[in-house]
């Protein structure tokens, strides 16, 4: 059964557990934290709909019982949404190769693959036009970055044509370019059909590589737009924050671009000052003179009065308490920071875990 002509499909990878954004991810999948309070997932289908993806098929592995909960059939989103389940890691390739049989799309027909942790403002229809007028195999959204030694490094030819695939260098030398990866594809339908069954595949490693080797056609799509890896949880705090101060473009925004979004329901003390970005979520509170910069608040959770709080999460229901500072500093779902800690640089509270009231004055590697 072939989609007819300008109906797009969408496989969305979101099987992570998010163990580098822990202690965030204890509790919830990664791929549904919520980002300026909306989860990256949402993000993206929103994304991938406003560019004309009808159908969307979500390969899940971690907690997959709490995207059916939100997302349910994904009519309140204006899209199809589709449930597959991968009960053992197979890697990339193995993940998108496990959702093949639900796919609709002929030989033939583009399907994208979005990876489930990226915030991206990249031109996704303009990538699918080029996979057309290219007639390619695979299409790779590439974006430059300034440091690129954390990157699988893409080379490409005058005319967009992939060269190789480079894992993440090691010495200058190595370094030929400055075009990442940037976690989002298309592919012919046939190419995700021909992956092998039943055993881990690493795209990066083996598909794309080996379709390069047979002369298949595999082009890049460089694209300027915003980018962001939501893999740490600094990271993470970043992605909020690009998206309340407009940085980032998301039509899903839970209210006006600025400094600071506060949703309906939170409670923010006239004396306090919220500013760079910070998001403050349902039921949560800001104490008289407290100030929060960059931050996220989840749901419910609570910044004492004079407390200090810069570029940090703080999750469900956790409390930071009266002039308490916090700098670069991940606080887990109910835990509590009791008044006049000083906690920077990388500091993870774990949920539930109850710091007294004591000056401590502890940081960690980032």
């Amino acid at each position: 059964m072939c989609h007819s002509v300008g109906v797009l499909e969408a496989v969305l990878l979101v099987g992570g557990q998010g163990t580098r954004l822990r202690p965030l991810t204890v509790t919830t999948p990664k791929p549904m934290l919520p980002v300026a309070g909306v989860p990256c997932t949402e993000h993206q289908i929103a994304r991938a709909r406003d560019a004309g993806v009808s159908r969307v098929v979500l390969g899940t592995s971690y907690k997959p019982e709490v995207f059916l909960e939100h997302f349910g059939d994904g009519s309140r989103f204006g899209v199809e949404l589709v449930y597959v389940t991968e009960d053992v890691p197979m890697g990339t390739g193995g993940a998108i190769r496990h959702v093949a049989d639900h796919l609709l799309s002929g030989p033939d027909d583009p399907v994208l693959v979005f990876n489930g942790d990226i915030l991206s403002g990249h031109d996704i229809a303009g990538q699918v036009r080029r996979w057309r007028e290219d007639t390619a195999d695979v299409s790779l959204y590439l974006t430059r970055v300034e440091d690129p030694r954390a990157y699988g490094l893409v080379p490409t030819d005058t005319e967009g044509r992939v060269l190789q695939f480079l894992e993440k260098p090691s010495t200058p030398e190595e370094i030929v370019t400055d075009q990442v990866n940037a976690g989002c594809y298309v592919f012919r339908r046939r190419v995700i059909d021909a992956i092998p069954t039943g055993r881990p595949v690493s795209v990066e490693r083996e598909t794309f590589p080996g379709l390069l080797a047979a002369g298949s056609v595999v082009t890049g799509f460089v694209d300027e737009g915003y980018w962001l890896d939501l893999g740490r949880p600094l990271d993470f705090v970043q992605g909020s924050r690009d998206l309340v101060t407009g940085r980032a473009p998301s039509s899903i925004l839970p209210g006006p671009v600025g400094e600071a979004m506060v949703v309906p329901g939170a409670e923010v003390a006239q004396t306090a000052v919220l500013s760079g970005g910070t998001f403050v979520g349902a039921g949560a509170t800001v104490g008289p003179d407290a100030v929060v910069e960059g931050s996220v608040l989840f749901d419910g959770a609570m910044v004492a009065a004079g407390a200090h709080v810069r570029d940090s999460a703080i999750g469900y229901g956790a409390i930071v308490g009266s002039g308490a500072f916090l700098d670069g500093v991940v606080v887990g779902d109910r835990a509590v920071v009791g008044p006049g800690n000083e906690l920077v640089h990388g500091a993870r509270v774990w949920p539930g875990v109850a710091l007294s009231e004591t000056s401590i004055r502890f940081s960690s590697d980032r």
